[in-house]
């Protein structure tokens, strides 16, 4: 898994690459949740993920949480085959997705 990282003033944008599974998702939790401080908004880029488990949804969950409370979450360029799993799990109706131009 590799994580890269931009913040714009207040807007965190994580383009994640890889499995998010049993094994990368503390590593993807790890990549991510630290850098909040100061955060708005923060972006999602998964159009390197190929796949998403249990474990990667429960990331994502606990990063929602986090951000609720302090401003919003989104996830961009989501495949369909991850975007078939949220569907699946009714995460499609928690997360907030956003097709980028």
């Amino acid at each position: 898994m590799n994580i890269k990282r931009k913040k714009d003033n207040n807007t965190l944008t994580a383009a994640v690459n890889g499995r998010i599974d049993t094994a990368t998702a503390p590593e993807f939790e790890a990549g991510v949740a630290p850098f909040l401080d100061g955060v708005k908004e923060l972006v999602l880029d998964f159009k390197g993920v190929n796949y998403v488990s249990s474990a990667g949804l429960r990331v994502l969950l606990s990063l929602q949480k986090k951000m609720m409370a302090k401003g919003e979450m989104k996830l961009v360029n989501v495949n369909e085959t991850v975007s078939d799993v949220f569907e699946v799990t009714g995460f499609d109706e928690i997360l907030t997705f956003e097709k980028v131009k």
